[in-house]
């Protein structure tokens, strides 16, 4: 089983959406014949069940796909959504999955950011019962998508002090951070006790980009690339600016005991199943030495 050289953590990875990944026992399979520790499969519970029977470990689940209507102001939606989950994490948590993947995405972006910051409290406060009851853990991540929250230390911040229960935990993604612009270690400084996943994804900043376009239009003649924007892109880990070994050495200092699966997006890989192999086996390796 590969294990980081710093923490001894597990390595696996985030399953993706390409047809050869879409195989339970081809994809279990190949990740054992690699030495992979692990995967995360997404929010099917089914898949969960598949995985396992064909010999994979599955270290995280996706929350059920509701999670716009968790914070939305329509109160129906809401308790279905919540109706779902609980259900959700009841059935994967029998199975013996203990975190729950999820983006804190608002049914409405356009709303004030209060406002969903509000709505998102109360629904996440009446999941928290269920997820200390199972033993299990929410893993946020800080994808900065449409309207997202919990994804700058503000809003982790005030998130976490709402609703302070331990069941309530981070999905530790640095390359969000640099695309942001936060000090990625720093936020460890702060956070690490709160993280409960980490997924390993790097991110390469692109300074002649980010000179062309800066930060804030998009551009007007420029062609967008695969999984970036104006002046940066997600990559394999080591391909970017992240320092693996300090993180590894961060959590390990703040007692981590999960895993590190990585997230392949990065455009030299994605798109063939040898491209993505090539990708996962190469990021691997290189946190085996971190």
């Amino acid at each position: 089983m590969s294990i980081t050289r710093t923490g001894g953590f597990g390595i696996g990875f985030r399953k993706g959406w390409s047809n050869w990944q879409k195989d339970a026992v081809g994809l279990a399979k190949w990740a054992g014949d690699n030495d992979f520790a692990c995967i995360d499969v997404g929010g099917d519970v089914e898949q969960v069940r598949q995985f396992q029977q064909a010999g994979a470990v599955v270290v995280s689940a996706d929350l059920a796909q509701s999670w716009k209507d968790l914070i939305c102001t329509d109160t129906a939606k809401r308790d279905a959504a919540l109706a779902v989950n609980r259900q959700h994490i009841q059935a994967c948590a029998a199975l013996g999955v203990k975190v729950f993947f999820l983006v804190m995405l608002p049914a409405d972006p356009a709303a004030k950011r209060a406002d969903n910051f509000k709505l998102m409290v109360e629904a996440f406060a009446g999941l928290m019962p269920t997820l200390e009851q199972t033993g299990t853990q929410l893993a946020i991540e800080g994808w900065p998508g449409p309207g997202a929250l919990c994804c700058t230390p503000e809003t982790y911040r005030a998130f976490f002090k709402e609703v302070p229960s331990k069941a309530n935990g981070i999905n530790y993604d640095p390359s969000h951070l640099v695309r942001l612009g936060v000090d990625y270690l720093r936020f460890l400084d702060e956070f690490a006790d709160r993280v409960v996943h980490v997924h390993g994804k790097d991110t390469e900043l692109l300074s002649e980009r980010l000179y062309e376009l800066g930060n804030e239009q998009p551009a007007t003649f420029a062609a967008g690339i695969g999984f970036g924007g104006n002046g940066w892109r997600y990559t394999l880990p080591g391909h970017g600016v992240i320092r693996w070994g300090a993180i590894c050495q961060r959590l390990k200092q703040a007692g981590y005991k999960g895993k590190v699966c990585i997230e392949l997006e990065d455009a030299n890989f994605n798109g063939t199943e040898e491209g993505e192999k090539a990708g996962l086996i190469f990021a691997r390796r290189f946190l085996e030495g971190c």
